[in-house]
């Protein structure tokens, strides 16, 4: 069974400079019905204003993901990390036993959108670690590109949990069959485009969850871009 979270639901924040869509919980707005997704515990889509950001601050035991739709983000921390995320680019920060870090959007005149994701780590009182790669090539040549995973594999980024997270830029009358595996969870969300997952229409900002195994088949009406994370109980 497929539960279905309109991107209309979704918490908001607006700031002036920083416009946020909450998928769960976060900071001043709490929906006790929607506090995450098994280990998924943060979907912020943030749209910061030009020469803005957050200032430096602080995080600890937690898997902090960053993936940049358009703009940039530039990144600072307490261990000595600066880049720069372009879009295409995902981030994983390992905050373990503490990190304070600075993100702003690095364009003076362009809106930058990204999503920031935060995953429960498996274990607490980890090394900080940080990773990012761009997956920009894979993510026009191949139908679904694993990004994150616990082991590293396919080329993506490792994380502290049994997670896994995959990109997807589907064509217009694209279709994609994803298999929901026993014991798993799945949820998806929409980052651009329309499609249906099954017989559930989704559109920017929708997302979709199932705790059944099954074989989700996603058929896209424009081009379309979803995140689809895989996890373990």
């Amino acid at each position: 069974m497929l539960q279905i979270r309109k991107s209309d639901e979704r918490g908001l924040a607006n700031h002036g400079w920083l416009k946020s869509r909450h998928t769960f919980s976060f900071a001043d707005y709490y929906d006790p019905s929607h506090m995450g997704f098994r280990s998924l515990r943060v979907i912020n889509e943030d749209r910061i204003e030009g020469g803005t950001g957050f200032g430096t601050h602080p995080h600890k035991d937690m898997e902090i993901i960053s993936y940049v739709v358009s703009g940039g983000l530039k990144h600072k921390d307490s261990h000595g990390t600066e880049a720069i995320i372009k879009p295409g680019d995902v981030q994983r920060m390992s905050a373990g036993t503490g990190v304070a870090h600075s993100e702003y959007n690095e364009l003076n005149d362009q809106v930058t959108h990204f999503f920031q994701i935060w995953i429960q780590p498996n274990r607490t009182g980890n090394p900080f670690s940080y990773g990012q790669k761009s997956f920009e090539k894979e993510l026009n040549s191949q139908k679904l590109v694993q990004v994150l995973s616990q082991d590293g594999k396919n080329g993506s980024i490792a994380i502290t949990q049994d997670a896994d997270m995959y990109i997807s830029r589907l064509k217009t009358g694209d279709t994609l069959e994803y298999t929901v595996r026993s014991g798993r969870g799945v949820w998806v969300q929409v980052v651009k485009g329309k499609l249906n997952l099954g017989e559930n229409p989704l559109s920017v900002g929708d997302g979709a969850s199932t705790e059944d195994a099954q074989n989700l088949i996603f058929k896209s009406f424009e081009d379309t871009e979803i995140i689809i994370f895989d996890l373990a109980k």
